[in-house]
């Protein structure tokens, strides 16, 4: 077994990481009566746990307006968290069945801290004390994607960029955030709701496991190649995370629905259209997979996409999915849609962008999206 490094821990992007000019965010003000935390349903495990985000219409534009075109370009993908602010909440917070898995390397959040080992689990990370685990060039020596696209997509590929358009183009896009005063990027996708309002996305782009709620979290749908906007930018009003992801950081819970404000008195889903999701969908089938992956080789100005068939964790440590994929940090909590028809860029939503195992940076996993995922839909549509 081998040490789980962070994936995208690249030496171009780490030179000066702990400098004020990647750092450069500083903490929204804070609401005097302070956040609110509800759990909203009760079924075993798949339990809801509710963060409301901006209330008001107050809130929500001093969001919009944090997320100046500097702090954007500057926002780092969420598995740098740790290093960049030192903290280890993630390894006090876990515990209970994560105990009983082998770790893996997640993309995002808890990446930076893990090892993997026999029947090491995630409460046993070692802590990184500012230090990589791995040599920080190895990034360097993955697989470089050719960034090109064929005009008619392929059915079977582990990243190129998505240059066909379609309803994916819109209804995709990238995440900003804010943890521990540092700003980071995820990506996300819109779905049809009930409300008009719903993005689904990675639990650990909305929350820290069990540590913190993210602050200023802004959805930009169809982002352009050079920063555009074209659909405009939605602050979150209320996030979703199932209790299991929410206690212990279980990555079989690595899912989260959040209930956006409008944008210019517009619903996303009226703006940029949706996609469908299904929840105890069969299992194994052909994906495709997209985000905005912003570690080198890529940048993070691009939607990718990845294709193939999916495949059960071969450690049988999660209910997950594997998709060869090789997109980046930055990629988490993008969608993975069965069904997809390229020509309109219209699918399912059956999984999504969660972690990969330090030896295989080839493959991507993904949570299967069950009756908590169900909940946490339910809940979000209903905001």
């Amino acid at each position: 077994m081998t040490l789980s490094i962070p994936l995208l821990v690249a030496a171009p992007l780490l030179a000066g990481l702990m400098g004020p000019a990647l750092l450069g965010a500083v903490p929204g003000p804070q609401q005097d009566d302070g956040p609110v935390t509800t759990p909203v349903h009760t079924a075993e495990r798949d339990r809801v746990v509710e963060h409301v985000a901006a209330r008001t219409a107050a809130e929500q534009r001093r969001v919009l307006d944090y997320w100046t075109p500097r702090r954007m370009a500057r926002a780092l993908p969420i598995d740098l968290l740790d290093i960049v602010t030192g903290g280890e909440r993630l390894l006090s917070g876990l515990s209970g069945g994560a105990l009983n898995r082998t770790t893996r390397q997640l993309i995002d959040v808890d990446a930076a801290t893990k090892v993997m080992g026999t029947k090491t689990g995630l409460a046993q990370r070692v802590p990184r004390q500012g230090t990589p685990l791995f040599p920080r060039t190895a990034a360097s020596k993955l697989p470089m994607p050719s960034h090109q696209s064929a005009a008619k997509p392929s059915a079977s590929t582990i990243g190129a960029r998505w240059i066909t358009g379609g309803a994916v183009a819109r209804t995709t896009g990238r995440v900003f955030l804010t943890v521990r005063g540092a700003d980071f990027v995820c990506s996300a996708s819109t779905v049809r709701s009930a409300n008009k309002d719903v993005v689904v996305t990675a639990g650990h782009c909305v929350k820290d496991g069990a540590g913190e709620w993210a602050e200023n979290w802004t959805f930009v749908p169809g982002y352009g190649t050079g920063g555009e906007q074209p659909f405009g930018r939605y602050a979150a009003r209320r996030m979703f995370v199932a209790e299991a992801w929410s206690r212990e950081g279980d990555d079989d819970y690595d899912v989260a629905m959040v209930a956006l404000a409008t944008s210019g008195g517009r619903h996303v889903a009226d703006a940029v259209g949706t996609q469908e999701i299904a929840f105890n969908a069969p299992r194994g089938g052909q994906v495709f997979g997209f985000g905005y992956p912003a570690d080198p080789p890529y940048n993070g100005g691009h939607l990718v996409y990845c294709a193939g068939r999916l495949k059960d964790d071969p450690h049988g440590q999660t209910r997950d999915q594997g998709l060869g994929c090789d997109m980046t940090a930055g990629s988490s909590g993008g969608p993975w849609m069965t069904g997809f028809d390229a020509a309109t860029g219209n699918g399912t939503i059956t999984s999504l962008s969660s972690f990969k195992y330090s030896d295989d940076p080839r493959t991507m996993y993904g949570p299967y999206l069950g009756d908590a995922a169900k909940a946490l839909f339910n809940a979000a549509q209903h905001a």
